[in-house]
């Protein structure tokens, strides 16, 4: 079937799912492949389950007479060119947002500001891949006035895949840094492909790229795209926005302003002085579109986190300071140095291993625990393979369970806990034990 007659059935069941066992009524099911799973194999159980429509890309799985069972060369790529049509049948504007560090939190306060006066769809939790994007842009509808669309990737070209699926007309990479490196080979190949999006609006009519114009490694790349600049520099007279930190006591308190105009002081519910760029960002973006200062302001110090990235629970022993989510030496370093001049007494490291950062691993981890024997923080604790090759003093655990149990029997009380560490090492099981 061709994508322009599966559109014609998509108007009329507009939830996809490629899960066979959540199939909401009258969806259409993907039958997706893995390398341990078929969908193919689920696509009945999926139109038992609910679904309407299932797509297959497998002429062995059609069941004669059956026209609920729609064949195509390929689910994933047809999925991808659906969400495409789709994205250019309604032609909503669309901020597209990469980036190694801050993605996901600045996409949440970019869409906080927006809402402010928009109707605004953006990407839910980290759905910001191959798979996610598409099924992002398949849930705009026409009311919606403005899109955020994540665009995630650890190996080069992905960037490049994801914005042509998405097409924005709107761009903004919040940094680029050490991650992922078994897939992107250097630090150069993440530059490479974060600047993909750059790429992209470069060719695009009317785009514009929000540019955080302390950012060296990004001025660099950015080329001839008109862009809107922001940052912590005083420097330059060319920012449409401005900030620097106040304090983080343990949150993040700023002051910003636009241009010549007056500081607006802002406390947030955000930990982590690297932070601000993520809020100026923001602001940034929601006064190019028209949010007055009050309401971008408002919406700022109205986040509050609930995704273990920058945040602060306080449990009957500890201050938690959660950033579990994922980790990388260029990330790391920055809540560690955050940590280490935070004014507060009793602090804990817990840190996870930094995983797929291929040959150079050990040495970005020795990088980490060098700094930690600078810092005077009265306990480390580190978890997994990674940090256990590595030269120091300190405690080390094979894997979170062993971590929980130390935890259960030595019970640290009166901490500011710090707990970061790549998602694969699973830290966010500790939480209920601290």
């Amino acid at each position: 079937m061709e994508v322009k007659d599966l559109y014609q059935i998509f108007l009329n069941h507009q939830e996809v799912t490629t899960d066979s066992r959540d199939c909401p009524e009258g969806s259409i099911f993907f039958a997706l492949k893995g390398e341990s799973f078929n969908g193919n194999q689920f696509a009945m159980k999926a139109l038992e389950s609910g679904c309407a429509y299932a797509v297959i890309d497998e002429a062995d799985y059609l069941v004669e007479g059956d026209d609920r069972l729609i064949l195509v060369e390929d689910c994933l790529k047809t999925l991808q060119l659906l969400a495409n049509y789709h994205r250019r049948r309604l032609g909503t504007p669309i901020i597209g947002i990469t980036g190694t560090n801050g993605k996901t939190t600045t996409k949440e306060l970019i869409a906080t500001v927006l809402k402010k006066k928009y109707n605004v769809l953006y990407t839910q939790g980290n759905f910001n891949n191959h798979i996610g994007v598409p099924k992002t842009l398949l849930k705009l509808r026409p009311e919606h006035e403005m899109a955020v669309v994540e665009m995630g990737a650890n190996h080069p070209g992905e960037i490049d895949t994801l914005v042509h699926i998405a097409e924005p007309d709107y761009g903004i990479i919040t940094n680029v840094g050490k991650a992922h490196l078994e897939g992107f080979g250097s630090f150069e190949g993440v530059i490479r492909t974060k600047g993909e999006l750059y790429a992209f609006l470069r060719n695009r009519l009317n785009s514009k790229v929000f540019l955080h114009g302390d950012n060296s490694n990004l001025s660099k790349i950015v080329g001839e795209i008109p862009v809107v600049k922001y940052g912590s520099d005083n420097v330059n007279s060319d920012y449409f926005v401005q900030g620097e930190v106040v304090e983080c006591a343990p949150y993040l308190t700023f002051q910003w302003k636009q241009s010549d105009s007056a500081w607006h002081r802002v406390e947030t519910h955000l930990i982590g002085s690297y932070n601000i760029d993520n809020m100026l960002a923001a602001a940034t973006i929601g006064l190019y579109f028209g949010v007055t200062l009050e309401e971008v302001n408002d919406a700022l110090a109205s986040y509050i986190p609930q995704n273990n990235r920058s945040q602060l629970d306080v449990t009957a022993h500890n201050h938690l300071i959660i950033d579990a989510y994922n980790a990388n030496p260029t990330s790391m370093m920055a809540a560690l140095k955050n940590f280490r001049e935070m004014k507060v007494e009793h602090k804990f490291a817990l840190l996870g291993d930094m995983r797929e950062l291929g040959p150079g691993s050990v040495e970005e981890h020795q990088k980490i625990v060098n700094y930690l024997k600078e810092s005077d923080f009265e306990q480390v604790w580190l978890v997994g393979a990674e940090f256990g090759k590595t030269s120091h003093g300190y405690r080390v655990f094979p894997q979170v369970e062993d971590v929980i149990k130390a935890l259960d029997e030595e019970k640290p009380e009166n901490y500011y806990v710090l707990v970061k560490g790549s998602n694969g090492i699973h830290l966010s099981k500790v939480l209920g034990h601290l």
